[in-house]
């Protein structure tokens, strides 16, 4: 990293990192998404029951959303919610209140508008300290509230009661899931909040020009100091 004219890191957490290790000079660009391809368009739920919902791999399933799941299936099958895991397996399947979708980049999207609230559960480690966000900022694009933990970027992306909730403890989870299951209104009111919030920082139309703008300078430097 010290030989780079500069270091581009994803959060700010990833460009301590990148100072420790030498690097001159640092720009922060977030994960974005492109809001022409994110929409707000809802997938109407086949059976009427609202779906919490979670995507990633077969293995931050296993380690990241299924403990979360474990805990709440009884509580969230008696209210009568579907809790909906993209990417969770590679084959679909339906057992009790787990619904769980295969992933494709295709079908992504409209596997995000068939929900109606975004989980991104995490445990503190340096790994996750790491993650930049992608989940929360594919839900809040599609304009859904989000449940998080409050570690790494999920806490400069989410607003606490804003366009989102933290949780940390079981109940927490259990308490903000049902509030936002039951309150079609508070729903749709976070959702829309945050959409807006990608709209104007998380996005690919916003950040893009500046990207370029960074890999310009960076190939200038270089420029000049082989020519000193």
């Amino acid at each position: 990293m010290a030989n780079a004219a500069c270091v581009i890191a994803g959060n700010q957490y990833l460009a301590d990192r990148a100072l420790k290790a030498g690097a001159k000079r640092v720009e922060i660009i977030p994960t974005v998404v492109d809001i022409e391809r994110y929409h707000t368009d809802s997938v109407p739920s086949p059976d009427g029951m609202p779906r919490v919902g979670w995507i990633g791999t077969p293995q931050t399933w296993r380690d990241l959303g299924y403990p979360v799941y474990a805990g709440l299936a009884t509580e969230l099958e008696k209210a009568g919610v579907i809790f909906r895991a993209v990417g969770a397996a590679l084959c679909a399947s339906r057992e009790g209140n787990l619904e769980i979708v295969p992933w494709s980049e295709e079908s992504e999207v409209a596997s995000i508008q068939g929900m109606d609230i975004g989980v991104m559960p995490l445990t503190d480690t340096p790994w996750t300290r790491g993650k930049c966000g992608y989940k929360l900022i594919q839900y809040m694009a599609c304009g859904l509230p989000v449940i998080a933990s409050p570690i790494g970027a999920n806490r400069e992306i989410v607003r606490d009661g804003t366009d989102g909730f933290f949780a940390s403890e079981p109940h927490e989870w259990s308490a903000r899931i049902l509030q936002l299951c039951h309150d079609e209104p508070l729903r749709k009111q976070m959702g829309s909040v945050a959409r807006k919030r990608i709209e104007e920082f998380y996005s690919l139309q916003v950040w893009s020009k500046q990207l370029g703008d960074i890999f310009l300078a960076a190939g200038n430097t270089k420029i000049g100091a082989r020519n000193s």
